[in-house]
């Protein structure tokens, strides 16, 4: 149906600049002014100006939302994932730069007291992400996968753990005082052994090539390899500061409850629950996701586990087959990644002051052989394997370069590090650059291999299953892609 002239004259993006940018840039400019006039007042002095604390939540509200949407969209101009953006943004946002060179306009924006709200939508928007993450896990399909996508998968997580668990062993100087050396050491190797399967799954939609056999493989392998980093990372945080083995063992007996009752009867009573058939507009089942996720979250943090854990739990037992389900799913997840990571953003970049570290050559030193080896064991690793099982040179090193990918997924397991006790941050700043990094060059490596888009027509890649039908494999000798 061809557009209206009105429709072809529609500028969404200048009217974000007109409507939100640019009264956002006076509000600022005002305030500041009002700020420095005050400051030069009498003391004792009320501001009849001043914000109450909802006024600066609002506010930090408003501007984290523009900002972060800003850095977006110049990531996706110059060929980046939007998040890239994002993430830059909220580091922007911190001691980094904004506090570093506005420090008391950034105080006053960004009160300790309005942190502590901005810090529950952060939280809440990493527990539903990760509720998205559990969802694309289980999309995955091992029953009747060849052995190919298998070994590739392991060879995914495997080999850049190896890698960095045995670079720890020198690192052991960035580890948080109090915690065990071995949780130091495999939290390391988890760190490097993480690919951002939302994010990969981004770039090969960006890229066109989702349903290419090298898109779908790339897909399974960091569903796989992140699914067991995930499990070796909850391990390693119970423990982490030298819990009692019969501790250990009970939270560990609590954990494989959860996850059998969740997997099983929970999972049957979700795909047949009367209401959500019943529920036209979908908010009974919005509301019953939403207090599945919390209490989740909360259960498992109970016994030990971190939250997050609980949300995949959830992502992976919700059902597939109820388009009443789907579409609460869909929403909430949307709703997550446009309007609430921002926020996880943010509170990441307060944490960390990029400035304030002395990158001496120790740091740098670090930092070049952890990205090294970060690309070494997510591209050489999966790309020999890859070789090695029949695949071409030039696809099988691409699966690596898509695999090298870590995104939101690594920060979010590093900022999880950090506020365990684990790494100090030193550590955090090395690792956040290796994600930025490697995730940044993985569309130029991709132009380089020359990498062409596939031919399927576009509404079948960018439907809302869409990388749930592309990562699905073909079994061992079959000639066509299995459907869910």
């Amino acid at each position: 149906m061809p557009r209206s002239d009105d429709e072809k004259k529609q500028r969404p993006w200048g009217a974000l600049l007109v409507g939100g940018v640019l009264p956002l840039a006076v509000i600022g400019v005002i305030a500041a002014v009002v700020w420095g006039d005050e400051a030069e007042g009498a003391s004792g002095k009320t501001s009849s100006h001043g914000l109450d604390i909802s006024g600066h939540f609002l506010l930090a509200t408003a501007v984290i939302l523009a900002v972060a949407r800003l850095g977006g969209l110049l990531a996706e101009w110059l060929r980046q994932p939007r998040v890239i953006g994002e993430i830059c943004a909220g580091l922007a946002l911190g001691p980094s730069l904004f506090g570093r060179f506005a420090p008391d306009a950034a105080e006053w924006l960004f009160p300790h007291s309005a942190q502590q709200l901005l810090n529950g939508l952060a939280q809440l928007g990493l527990v539903l992400f990760m509720f998205g993450v559990g969802r694309e896990l289980s999309g995955m399909r091992l029953r009747g996968a060849a052995a190919q996508p298998l070994l590739i998968s392991q060879a995914s997580m495997l080999v850049p753990f190896a890698m960095g668990t045995a670079a720890a062993v020198l690192l052991l100087g960035y580890a948080k005082e109090g915690v065990h050396p071995l949780a130091f050491v495999l939290f390391v190797g988890c760190a490097l052994s993480i690919t951002a399967f939302p994010v990969l799954a981004r770039i090969l939609t960006d890229l066109g090539i989702m349903r290419t056999p090298v898109g779908r493989l790339s897909l399974f392998a960091s569903a796989v390899g992140d699914g067991g980093s995930w499990l070796f990372l909850a391990a390693i945080l119970a423990g982490a500061h030298g819990s009692s083995p019969a501790g250990l063992l009970l939270n560990g007996l609590a954990a494989v409850v959860i996850t059998v009752l969740y997997l099983g009867p929970l999972r049957r009573l979700l795909v047949k629950w009367p209401t959500m058939e019943k529920d036209r507009d979908g908010s009974n089942t919005m509301v019953l996701l939403v207090v599945l996720i919390a209490g989740t979250a909360a259960l498992t943090a109970s016994i030990g586990l971190h939250q997050l854990i609980g949300a995949l739990l959830v992502g992976v037992a919700w059902p597939k087959g109820n388009r009443t389900a789907v579409v609460a799913a869909e929403r909430l997840v949307s709703t997550a990644a446009s309007v609430l990571l921002p926020f996880f953003f943010f509170g990441f970049g307060l944490t960390l002051d990029l400035g304030a570290l002395e990158w001496g050559a120790s740091s740098l030193l670090t930092l070049a052989g952890l990205l090294a080896l970060a690309i070494i064991g997510k591209v050489l690793g999966p790309g020999l394997v890859a070789r090695m099982t029949g695949m071409a040179w030039r696809p099988a090193f691409t699966l690596g370069v898509l695999l090298n990918a870590r995104g939101l997924t690594e920060l979010v397991v590093i900022q999880i590090g950090y506020q365990a006790g684990i790494i100090d941050q030193r550590l955090l700043a090395i690792l956040t650059l290796v994600a930025l990094i490697t995730t940044a060059m993985t569309s130029p490596l991709l132009s380089l291999f020359g990498l062409k888009p596939d031919p399927v027509p576009s509404d079948a890649k960018d439907g809302p299953e869409a990388s749930e039908r592309a990562a699905e494999l073909e079994p061992a000798g079959s000639g066509s892609t299995e459907r869910s």
